[in-house]
C-alpha cells in the first residue's frame, strides 16, 4: 500500500510505463510489435468523436494453415486482413479489403464462421447513423443494406451478432434500446414497421412485425431504460444476456421471449457482457468500474472484481486456461446436462417460435453437476480478462472456493501474490490476503467480443499441480472466535448511502478500505459523468422475485434494488483481486480477444496488438529472427 500511495503521489515512472511482457502461473505473455495491426501508415489515429475501434476474427479454412482472418474499423475507415498471428509479422502494405464511408462510421462487425471460404466470407457492419450492411470482404462485394432508409430504427448499432448456428439469422441492438431480428434472405419493411405485442414483461417486452409477406425485422425486444450497449449468446445460442444504460442485465429466452433472470450493477450503466465456455457465468462490466459474475443456476451475483480505476470496456473468457480437472488428477470431468437442468420454470410450448434458423439441435453439453456429496468432487478454475478506459488489462480468476462456497475444500491450494506474481503454499483455511494491487495505476480517462467456445474443457494449458485459490477479499461474515480482515461493513455502508445520495457524481472508483477512502482526493475523476440515477429507479419487484430476492427495505427505500440479490451489498459478496493487472496502451482500450496461441487488445488510438501465450512466442522468433520484442519481465 505504501509502495502504490508513492507512486500516485510521486507520479513516478511506474505509473505511467507501458507493460509489453507480464507473468502468470503458466509463464510469460509477450507483446510481439512487429504482429501489430494498424491502418497502413500507422499514425496514431484522432479517436475524439469517434466510434470504439472493434475487432473480428474468422477462419476461412484454406487448407494452407493460414486461414485466419481479421476485420477492424478506425473512424470510418473498414480494413480486413490476412492475420498471421504469433506465427509472421503482419504486412500492413497489403490489405484484402479496405473502405472508407462517407456521412457515418463503422460501430461493430461480426463474421459468420458457418459460411466462410476462401472464396467468400459473409460479414456483417453496423453503422453509427443505423444502418446494416451485409458485405463480402473477399469478393469485395456488398450484399445488401438492411434499415437502409432509417425507418425501423434511427439510433446507433452498438452490437451486431450472427444467431449461433444459422447462416441467414442476424441479432441488432440500438442506443434506442432495442433489439431486432433479421433475416438476410428477407427485405426490409417499406414503411415504418407496425408491430404487435407478443410477450411483456418488468423491462422488457417482444413484439412481431405485422406483415402479410416476410419482411425484416422479424422481432423487436424493448429492453431497459437508455441504450442497449452490448447482448451476448449463450453458448448453445438458446439464450441472450443484455447489458443496458439502465444498469441492469437481463438474461432472455431467444425463442421464449421470457426474462430467465437479471442482475443490477451497484451503480451507473453496464457496458459489456460474455458467458463463460459453458454457459453456466455470465460477468459483466461497467460505470461502476467492477466486473460482476452473475451464476445463471442460482441466478444470483457470486462474485466481483475490484481492480480498473475506471470504466470496464470490454470483459471475455479464456477458454484455454479455463479448467475442470478431478480431485485426484483424473481426467478432465465429462461435460453433461442441458438448459433445462437450470430452468426453473418451462417455457409454455406456445410462446417458443420457430424462425426457421438452421443451426444443430443438440444442446450445448454443460459442466457436470458433480459435488462432495456424489463422489465426483471436482477442482473448477475459469479464468477471464477484462480492459477499460483506464488503459489497463486485468485477469482474473474463478475457482471453487468462491463458486461453491459451501463445500468444505478438499485440499491445500496456491495463492498467486499479485505484487510479484509468484506463487507461494497457502494453508485451505487460511484467509486471502486482501491487500489492493500496488502494480495497479489509475490510467488516462475518457469517454465513453467474441470470445472463442470450446464444446470441452482444456487441461492442457496450465502447468500441472494444483489449482489456485482466486485473489479474493473474504466475506463479511466473521469466523468464530475472530473477525475478518479488510472487511468494513460499517464503511460498506456509509459508502451505499453515499452513493444513492450524492448521485454517485464525485465517485470515480469504488474503495473498500479505510485508507483507500482517506486517498480518494488523490484521485483523478472521470472526464465524463457517470451515467447515475438508476440506483434509485423504480425497480421491478417481479426482478426480485425471479432471483429470488427479498423486497429492498430499509434506507433504499421500496421498490430499490441495492441489498437485493439483484444488487448485493459489497460486503454480502466474495471481492475478487485481479491475477494481472496492468498499464498496456496510452489511450482506452475497447477490444479484448482470446485465441488458443494469443490474446488480442485494441485501444482508441487504432492499434492491435498481440500478445503470445507462454511458449508461443518462439514461432514467430524462428521464421523472423530478432522480430521477438524486448522488454522487462513485469
Amino acid at each position: 500500500m505504501q509502495i502504490s500511495k508513492m507512486a500516485v503521489e510521486g507520479g513516478g515512472k511506474e505509473m505511467n510505463e507501458i507493460k509489453t511482457q507480464f507473468t502468470t502461473r503458466e509463464g510469460v505473455y509477450k507483446l510481439l510489435t512487429h504482429s501489430e495491426y494498424s491502418r497502413p501508415n500507422r499514425v496514431p489515429f484522432n479517436s475524439q468523436g469517434s466510434n470504439p475501434v472493434k475487432v473480428s476474427f474468422v477462419n476461412v479454412n484454406d487448407q494452407s494453415g493460414n486461414g485466419d482472418r481479421i476485420c477492424f474499423n478506425v473512424g470510418r475507415e473498414l480494413y480486413f486482413y490476412i492475420y498471421k498471428g504469433v506465427r509472421k509479422a503482419a504486412d500492413l502494405s497489403k490489405p484484402i479489403d479496405k473502405r472508407i464511408y462517407k456521412g457515418t462510421q463503422p460501430t461493430c462487425h461480426d463474421f459468420n464462421p458457418l459460411s466462410a471460404t476462401a472464396e467468400s466470407v459473409s460479414l456483417l457492419v453496423g453503422f453509427s447513423a443505423g444502418q446494416v450492411q451485409l458485405i463480402d470482404p473477399i469478393k469485395k462485394e456488398t450484399s445488401k443494406l438492411f434499415n437502409e432508409e432509417r425507418l425501423i430504427d434511427k439510433s446507433r448499432v452498438t452490437c451486431v451478432r450472427w444467431v449461433p448456428g444459422s447462416e441467414s439469422l442476424f441479432l441488432v441492438s440500438h442506443a434506442s434500446g432495442s433489439l431486432y431480428l433479421y433475416n438476410v434472405e428477407h427485405s426490409c419493411v417499406s414503411a415504418p414497421p407496425h408491430y404487435q405485442l407478443l410477450r411483456q414483461g418488468d423491462g422488457f417486452a417482444v413484439h412481431t412485425c405485422k406483415s402479410k409477406q416476410a419482411r425484416n425485422p422479424l422481432r423487436r425486444w424493448t429492453v431497459g431504460q437508455g441504450t442497449l450497449n452490448e447482448f451476448a449468446f449463450s453458448p448453445d445460442g438458446r439464450h441472450v444476456a443484455c447489458a443496458s444504460q439502465d444498469g441492469y442485465l437481463r438474461v432472455l429466452g431467444f425463442d421464449s421471449g421470457e426474462l430467465h433472470g437479471a442482475m443490477k450493477s451497484y451503480f451507473g450503466g453496464l457496458l459489456c457482457v460474455c458467458w463463460s465456455p459453458d454457459g453456466r457465468y455470465v460477468v459483466a462490466g461497467g460505470e461502476d468500474d467492477l466486473v460482476t459474475v452473475w451464476s445463471f443456476g442460482e441466478r444470483r451475483v457470486i462474485a466481483r472484481g475490484h481492480g480498473h480505476k475506471s470504466w470496464v470496456s470490454v470483459v471475455a473468457f479464456d477458454p484455454c486456461t479455463t479448467t475442470i480437472v478431478g480431485v485426484d488428477g483424473d481426467a478432465p470431468a465429462e461435460f453433461s446436462g442441458s438448459d433445462d437442468d437450470f430452468q426453473e420454470t418451462p417455457a409454455p410450448a406456445a410462446a417458443a417460435a420457430d424462425f426457421g434458423r438452421e443451426r444443430a439441435n443438440s444442446a450445448q453439453s454443460r459442466l457436470s453437476k458433480c459435488n462432495s456429496t456424489d463422489g465426483c468432487a471436482m477442482s473448477v478454475s475459469y479464468r477471464f480478462g477484462s480492459v477499460g478506459q483506464d488503459t489497463q488489462l486485468c485477469l482474473w480468476d474463478l475457482t471453487e472456493d468462491i463458486l461453491f462456497p459451501h463445500l468444505p475444500l478438499s485440499r491445500t491450494r496456491t495463492h498467486t501474490n499479485v505484487m510479484n506474481a509468484t506463487t507461494t503454499a497457502t494453508n485451505a483455511t487460511t484467509t486471502t490476503n486482501a491487500t489492493p494491487n500496488a502494480n495497479s495505476t489509475a490510467g488516462t480517462n475518457g469517454g465513453g467480443d467474441k470470445t472463442p467456445v470450446l464444446s470441452h474443457p482444456q487441461t492442457n494449458c496450465l502447468s500441472g499441480g494444483s489449482l489456485p485459490r482466486s485473489n479474493s477479499l473474504p466475506h463479511s461474515t466473521a469466523p468464530p472466535g475472530g473477525s475478518t480482515p479488510n472487511s468494513h461493513p460499517k464503511a460498506s455502508s456509509i459508502m451505499e448511502s453515499a452513493l444513492i445520495a450524492t448521485g454517485v457524481h464525485k465517485f470515480a472508483t469504488l474503495t473498500l478500505a479505510h485508507d483507500s477512502r482517506k486517498e480518494r482526493h488523490h484521485e483523478k475523476e472521470h472526464r465524463r459523468n457517470h451515467s447515475v440515477g438508476y440506483v434509485g429507479s423504480k425497480s421491478n419487484d417481479k426482478l426480485n422475485q425471479l432471483s429470488g430476492s427479498r423486497s429492498a427495505t430499509g434506507s433504499a427505500g421500496p421498490g430499490r434494488t441495492l441489498g437485493t440479490t439483484l444488487c448485493p451489498h459489497m460486503e454480502e459478496v466474495p471481492v475478487l483481486e485481479p491475477l494481472v493487472c496492468k498499464k498496456i496502451a496510452h489511450e482506452r482500450l475497447t477490444v479484448l480477444i482470446f485465441l488458443d496461441d494469443c490474446l488480442v487488445t485494441a485501444c482508441q488510438e487504432g492499434f492491435i496488438c498481440t500478445w503470445a501465450r507462454p511458449g508461443k512466442v518462439g514461432l514467430l522468433s524462428s521464421q523472423n529472427p530478432g522480430s521477438s520484442p524486448s522488454g522487462t519481465v513485469v
